[in-house]
C-alpha cells in the first residue's frame, strides 16, 4: 500500500518562498508614525522606571535562547492536510507580526538616537528581540518547504499612520495579548506534551518573557506622558483599541479553530482565558478595561464569527462580483451594528488600580 501525504497548496513568488498572505482587516498590519512628535517627547516623569528596563534589555537574558535544537532534525510530512495549513498559517502571520515590530522599532530607534538616545536604545534592543522572533519563526516554515522573503514583505506592505499615542496603545496591547498567548500555550503544552506536535512551542515560556517586556516598556513610556492616559479622549481610544485587538485575535482564532484543536486546545475557551487576563493587565495603566464578562460581548462576537463564514462562502462561490457585494453586504452592516453595541457597552473604571502589581 503507498500512503500519499496530502499537503495543502501555496501560491509561490519562487520555488520555496511563499507568496504572502492577502491583506485584510484581521492581518498583522504594518506601522509608521510621526516621529518628529516622538522625538519632542519629554519622559523625565518616568525616567527612572525607562532607565530600569533599559538594563533589562541590554541584559539580553534570550541571547542564546533562540536556537534550535535536536528535536527540529526530523521530517514534518507527517503533518499534512488541514493541520498543515493552518499550522503554516500561524507561523506565517506569528512571523508576519514580529517582522512588523522589528521594522517600527528599528525606524524609531534610528530617528530618536540623537533627540532622545534612552528611548532610541530601548526601541533598538526591541528590535533586536523582534527580530530574532521573526527569523526562528521564518526558519520553522522552511521545515515546511516554505520561508517569507522578509525583503519583499518590506516593500510590498502598506503601511498604516499612527500617531504617537495610538502606536502606544497598539503596540503595548500586542506585547501583552503576545505574552498571554504565548504562555498560555506552553503552559497547557506543559501538561499535556503528547499535544505538542512540533518543536517551536517549548520555546515559548522564555519567548514571552520578551513580550511582556517590550510591554512593560510602553507602559512606562505611556506613564511618562500622563495626557495619554487621564483624561475622557484616552478613556474613549482605551475602549476602541482593546475592542479592536480582542476582536481581530477571537475572529482570527475561531477562524482557525482547527490549528487549536491540533494543540488539544478550544479556540473559544483559550481567547477567553487570554483576552480575560490582557484586559486584567491593561487595567493597571489604562484608565478603563472592557466589561469582558458581560454575556452580551461574545453574544456579539459569535455574530460576527457567523456573518465572517457567511462572507468567506459568498467570496468563494461563482457568482459574479456585483452580486457578491450585494449578498455581502447585510453582514459587512451587521458587523458593524455589532462592533458598535461592544463599543458602547459600558467599561469599567479602573484608575484606582493604576500601577499596582498583578
Amino acid at each position: 500500500m503507498v500512503s500519499t501525504v496530502q499537503k495543502p497548496e501555496f501560491d509561490e513568488i519562487r520555488p520555496g518562498v511563499k507568496v504572502p498572505a492577502k491583506e485584510t482587516i484581521l492581518t498583522p498590519r504594518f506601522y509608521t508614525t510621526d516621529f518628529d512628535e516622538m522625538a519632542k517627547m519629554d519622559i523625565s516623569v518616568n525616567e527612572d522606571e525607562l532607565r530600569a528596563i533599559l538594563e533589562e534589555f541590554r541584559a539580553d537574558y534570550n541571547q542564546k535562547h533562540f536556537v534550535r535544537d535536536e528535536d527540529f532534525n526530523q521530517s514534518w510530512e507527517h503533518i499534512d492536510g488541514e493541520t498543515r495549513r493552518l499550522f503554516i498559517e500561524f507561523l506565517e502571520r506569528s512571523c508576519t507580526a514580529e517582522f512588523s515590530g522589528f521594522l517600527l522599532y528599528k525606524e524609531l530607534a534610528r530617528k530618536l538616537k540623537t533627540s532622545s538616545p534612552l528611548v532610541a536604545e530601548c526601541f533598538q534592543l526591541m528590535s533586536r528581540d523582534e527580530a530574532r522572533h521573526a527569523g526562528f519563526l521564518n526558519k520553522a516554515m522552511s521545515d515546511f518547504n516554505l520561508t517569507l522573503d522578509l525583503g519583499f514583505l518590506t516593500k510590498s506592505r502598506q503601511y498604516t499612520f499612527f500617531k504617537p499615542k495610538f502606536i502606544f496603545y497598539a503596540t503595548y496591547l500586542s506585547e501583552k495579548i503576545g505574552y498571554w498567548r504565548y504562555i498560555t500555550i506552553y503552559r497547557h503544552l506543559e501538561q499535556h506534551p503528547e499535544n505538542r506536535i512540533y518543536p517551536i512551542f517549548k520555546f515559548f515560556e522564555n519567548w514571552c518573557q520578551d513580550e511582556n517586556r517590550h510591554g512593560d516598556f510602553f507602559d512606562a513610556i505611556m506613564k511618562a506622558q500622563p495626557q495619554f492616559l487621564n483624561d475622557w479622549k484616552a478613556k474613549l481610544w482605551c475602549r476602541f483599541f482593546l475592542l479592536s485587538v480582542f476582536a481581530t485575535m477571537y475572529l482570527n482564532d475561531v477562524q482557525r479553530s482547527g490549528f487549536y484543536a491540533s494543540l488539544g486546545l478550544d479556540a473559544r475557551e483559550y481567547d477567553k482565558y487570554v483576552i480575560d487576563k490582557t484586559n486584567d493587565t491593561a487595567g493597571r495603566v489604562f484608565p478603563i478595561v472592557l466589561d469582558v464578562h458581560n454575556p452580551k460581548f461574545y453574544e456579539s462576537l459569535e455574530t460576527c464569527v457567523s456573518n465572517n463564514e457567511q462572507l468567506r462562502q459568498i467570496e468563494e462561490s461563482n457568482a459574479p462580483a456585483p452580486i457578491k457585494f450585494l449578498k455581502k453586504l447585510p453582514h459587512y452592516l451587521s458587523n458593524g451594528v455589532q462592533f458598535v453595541k461592544l463599543y458602547f457597552m459600558k467599561p469599567i473604571d479602573v484608575t484606582s488600580l493604576e500601577g499596582t502589581v498583578l
